[in-house]
């Protein structure tokens, strides 16, 4: 018996995934007659944490779906702001540190796991934690232990902070997380933290808060108006996608 063939019509931010055959007006495939809907996506390269609606003759049907010889299917990109099944918790893999420390200043409960722990131990601890998994590898975003998983496109931190903001529009909260850990941040007294200041910084500045995780201790320094531009711009992008 010949196998079922199934057209395939790709969201055009899902062409990037898929050999260059499969580009085109719609992507052509076989099934084994046994392969749901979501293993024939997954087939032509797609993470389904990228998959948005599946429609087969416009009705929506589940990843789980059978297609039938014949079938017209269109797949969507997610939505965006696209809903949380959770809080806004992120897990970051190896190589998205400067992405993790500025979603943390921005107040975003992003977990950074450096070194590399692996793909199965960054799996598991999404699932454990209930953490949305940021990654630009999609091998690691196909296991199944995910509890939810992204995909970052671009390789620049500017690029991916409005790419992840964007897409989720989580709340933020400013100035409130540490950069380097993650923890949160409590106002402190300038004797409280004199052991940690030198005497120029100690001598220029007032207002401190530390890390209530690793006492680091931070103050608006000459990096501030730097940051203090990537705060504006993030406020800007989330409140133009709620």
């Amino acid at each position: 018996m010949e196998r079922p063939e199934i057209s395939l019509d790709l969201a055009a931010e899902l062409h990037l995934f898929v050999g260059a055959r499969h580009r085109g007006e719609h992507a052509v495939v076989r099934s084994d007659g046994a392969a749901t809907l979501g293993h024939l996506v997954e087939s032509l390269g797609i993470p389904l944490t990228e998959v948005g609606a599946l429609l087969v003759d416009g009705r929506p049907v589940p990843t789980s779906h059978l297609p039938a010889d014949g079938e017209r299917v269109t797949v969507q990109g997610v939505s965006r702001p696209q809903p949380l099944p959770g809080p806004a918790r992120f897990l970051l893999d190896v190589h998205l540190g400067t992405l993790a420390r500025r979603l943390r200043l921005l107040g975003v409960d992003a977990a950074y796991e450096n070194p590399d722990i692996g793909d199965a131990a960054l799996a598991a601890r999404s699932a454990a934690d209930r953490r949305v998994l940021l990654s630009r590898d999609r091998g690691l975003l196909r296991r199944r232990e995910l509890w939810a998983g992204a995909y970052v496109y671009s390789h620049r931190p500017d690029e991916q902070l409005t790419d992840v903001l964007s897409r989720f529009a989580p709340p933020l909260a400013p100035w409130t997380r540490c950069t380097a850990c993650n923890g949160v941040l409590r106002t402190a007294a300038k004797d409280a933290v004199h052991a940690q200041l030198r005497d120029g910084t100690e001598r220029s500045y007032d207002a401190f808060a530390q890390c209530t995780a690793c006492a680091q201790v931070y103050w608006r320094g000459a990096h501030h108006a730097h940051l203090n531009a990537i705060v504006d711009d993030a406020l800007r992008t989330v409140g133009a996608h709620r």
